[in-house]
Formats: structure tokens, sequence, C-alpha cells
């Protein structure tokens, strides 16, 4: 896992680099032309320089060590960077909204060539950045290389306005199209903020089937049952399970025998860190999972 993080640690320092360099450019770009999509598109990317800073201080807490008050080091110090990043794109896209509102009922003029030269500038410095971070399913990761797309569809969307007025001195279209990529990015990072949430509160991992989890452990020889299951994500990379195992198995070596075997089928699941509990006798207070089929839920009592 850390690894991966190395990887991604320079990249993120080349795109934070380039990003605020051109954060800068745009936004003088559009104060000068009277562009508001250029400004939004500038502000956009002053969000991305925050969220490239938020994520490459995830990614370098994340590879701290663990220590003795800090026995999961600092795994979800991503995620809660995902969760800030989400908010903040959904605080600037409704800021844009606003604006684009304002603008539609008093247009102001704009300087369509420099807008548009402007906006070239900013979307080829968007493609550079999210080549650096593309391919990642780090969640962290995705929610800055999000914020980059996000951007760079809003770069494409300034340039399309600033021909569009050029040829027919409509300005309406500059906030028309500034509030329909707020939108957008709205829904995007709604995507994300569900997700984050989803990992904070512990539910089980969207990618795994709970039914199916129980179904492949019971399923084992020699086990008669398990309780007490609980599936969540440490980190967008890190899924993990504990669970009690009823078994009539007294021999301490066949009980590692279903332990492993129970381990391995866990695996195609990307469950690699699993806490087993195994009991010699049905649990009083828990009803134990028999068949599955017709009561999976009692698993997780």
């Amino acid at each position: 896992m850390v690894h991966t993080h190395r990887d991604y640690k320079r990249s993120l320092q080349l795109a934070l680099g380039i990003t605020a360099f051109f954060f800068m450019v745009e936004l003088g770009g559009g104060l000068v032309s009277g562009s508001l999509a250029l400004v939004s598109d500038a502000g956009h990317m002053f969000s991305d320089v925050l969220a490239l800073l938020l994520s490459l201080g995830a990614i370098t807490l994340a590879a701290r060590l663990p220590t003795k008050e800090r026995t999961y080091g600092f795994r979800r110090a991503e995620i809660f960077a995902a969760f800030i990043n989400s908010l903040l794109l959904m605080g600037v896209s409704a800021i844009i909204l606003l604006e684009a509102y304002q603008r539609l009922t008093a247009p102001v003029p704009i300087q369509s060539s420099l807008m548009g030269a402007v906006a070239v500038i900013g979307l080829i410095a968007n493609l550079a950045v999210a080549f650096l971070l593309h391919g990642s399913h780090n969640l962290n990761i995705r929610s800055a290389f999000l914020h980059v797309i996000g951007d760079a569809v809003s770069s494409i969307a300034v340039i399309g306005a600033a021909v569009w007025i050029a040829f027919t001195g409509q300005v309406f279209v500059d906030p028309l199209l500034s509030g329909f990529i707020a939108v957008l990015i709205i829904v995007s990072a709604a995507g994300i903020l569900r997700e984050t949430i989803g990992i904070l509160l512990q539910f089980t991992p969207r990618s795994v089937d709970f039914d199916a989890v129980i179904a492949d452990m019971t399923s084992v020889a020699g086990v008669s049952g398990v309780h007490h299951v609980h599936i969540w994500s440490l980190s967008s990379d890190i899924n993990v399970l504990d669970a009690h195992v009823w078994s009539c198995e007294q021999d301490m070596g066949r009980i590692g025998e279903l332990k492993m075997e129970i381990k391995k089928r866990l695996e195609k699941y990307h469950i690699h860190h699993s806490t087993l509990e195994f009991e010699c006798e049905e649990c009083k207070n828990c009803a134990v999972v028999e068949p599955v089929e017709r009561h999976p839920e009692q698993a997780l009592r």
C-alpha cells in the first residue's frame, strides 16, 4: 500500500506546482477579459490547489508507520482528505451557480479573444495534471483527479463560449455554461462524498457482496456457522472483516487450517485483513447462520 502512495507523491507535487501557476494565469486573464466563466474556472483551479495540498498531506501521513497510540497509523487521512475535497468542490460550484445567475440577469461585456486564449492554456495545464494522476484506485487520488477533470471540462466549455461570443456577441452563453459545469461538478462530487461517508461510517464496501462472503465462509468443511460478522473499509484500498466462527473441531492444528482456508476465500473480496474468533459451541446470545440462504441477516448478530 505504501508503494502506491510513494508512486503518486511525486506526481502530486508536480501537479500542485503546475496548477498553482496556471491558477494565477487564469485569474488574471479572467479579471482583464471580464469573463465570469474564466474567473469561475480559476476559482475551480484554486480548489484544485487546495485539493492537491490535502491529497499530498494525506499521502504523507498515510505513509507513517503505526504507533502504540495509533495502531492503524494514518490510513484514514486519505479518506478525510477526499471528504473535505468533495465538500470544497460542492461549495465552489454553489458559488459559481449564484454568480452565473447574477450574470444572466445583468450581462457584462467580455473580451472573447483573451478569454479563449487563457482557457486554452488552462486546458493544457489541466490535461497535464490529469495525466499525472490518472489510473489510481485510491479514493483520495481519485477525488483530486476529479477536481482536475472537472476543471478540464470547464476549460473546454470556456473555449466554446469564447468562440460563440466572438462570432455572435451573445455574452449570456458565458454564465450559462458556467452554471451547467457547476451542476456537473456537484453531481460528480456527490458520488465521492457518498463513498467517503460510507467508509467513515464503516458501511460494508459497495464492491463486497455480504451474503456471498457468509456463504463462502460457512461452506468451508468443518465450519458450522458464523455470527458477529462485520465488514468495512479502513481506507479506499483496505477491506477488513471481523467474525465469530462456530466449529466443532477441537484440534488446534485443524482450526488453523480452517482459518487459513477462510482467509484464502476472503481474498477474492479484497479482504486481506481479517480477525476470526473460533468458538467450540454455539453462542447463546447469537443466532447462527444455518442455512445461509434463508437467514443471511442473522450473521450480523
